[in-house]
């Protein structure tokens, strides 16, 4: 594309893997006038646009979170190629590029929230249907988008377009911010570590659902030691308390950060099986 992409993290300057030849690069404060937020480092924040402008009807849409502890993103395998595969079954998605450390909260709340906004306001152009756009978001990006899923009051100020996601897929997502089973890295790169007690809670978004949670479809491997499969579990039983359709697939074994799963011959299952479930929610027809 004849163009490097750098943002920086706590780590320092880092590139990142370019998207696809001819992939719309859209920075998402300057492409919106539905901008409401602190100036600091907004230039890092961009989505990468994956439409499907010659559908013949507007199509589902699904914005994409990389994982990476907040730390840094896993933007190729967690990103360009889910976009790759959502696109083969019908489905717009943009990937985000997102805030990270030394970023600290809301800032990559912030930017999630802006994105879902960009793409319902630029529906009509990009072919999408507005009313059928959800998130997805892997490991850190999955604490992102269930927190997007959980806090999108917090960007829906009377007036504005919606901020929150219509559907959920959260694949081995970190879910909750506090010991045992939270992630305590990702939650020192959100939070700092001299966060207090009321600002973990409030993060760990099981304890966050209610009634007005978008369903959700969550994916697990149940030996993950990079983020505990209690996350997943905790927030399925959450949205199963509150009435929210959901949908869980647990998997006896496999490393954390396998993305769509091609080198485990039973994660490998979750995307299609996702796709069933999008089906079932009659988000996506045959």
């Amino acid at each position: 594309m004849g163009m490097t992409l750098v943002f920086l993290s706590f780590l320092g300057a880092v590139e990142l893997p370019k998207p696809p030849e001819g992939t719309p690069i859209i920075p998402i404060y300057e492409s919106s006038t539905e901008v409401d937020v602190e100036s600091a480092g907004l230039d890092e924040a961009n989505m990468y646009l994956f439409n499907l402008p010659d559908s013949a009807v507007p199509t589902p849409a699904i914005l994409i979170c990389p994982g990476g502890a907040y730390a840094h993103l896993a933007i190729e395998h967690e990103g360009y190629d889910v976009a790759k595969w959502l696109n083969s079954h019908g489905i717009a998605a943009a990937v985000l590029q997102y805030r990270i450390a030394p970023h600290r909260f809301p800032a990559p709340l912030q930017d999630a929230q802006q994105a879902i906004r960009l793409i319902r306001e630029h529906s009509e152009s990009w072919n999408i249907d507005p009313e059928k756009t959800g998130i997805l978001g892997f490991s850190a990006g999955g604490h992102l988008a269930s927190t997007a899923g959980t806090h999108f009051k917090d960007g829906n100020a009377p007036g504005r377009i919606s901020s929150r996601p219509d559907f959920m897929i959260l694949v081995y997502p970190v879910i909750s911010l506090m010991s045992p089973i939270g992630h305590i890295g990702s939650r020192n790169n959100l939070l700092g570590p001299d966060a207090d007690l009321e600002m973990d809670q409030s993060l760990s978004n099981h304890l966050q659902v209610n009634s007005e949670t978008p369903p959700t479809f969550l994916a697990h491997t149940s030996d993950d030691s990079g983020v505990s499969v209690e996350n997943s579990i905790e927030f399925y039983m959450a949205l199963i308390r509150a009435g929210v359709p959901a949908e869980m697939h647990l998997f006896e074994t496999g490393r954390h950060g396998l993305g769509l799963g091609l080198e485990n011959e039973a994660f490998r299952a979750w995307p299609a099986l996702c796709i069933q479930w999008l089906r079932t929610r009659e988000i996506l027809k045959d």
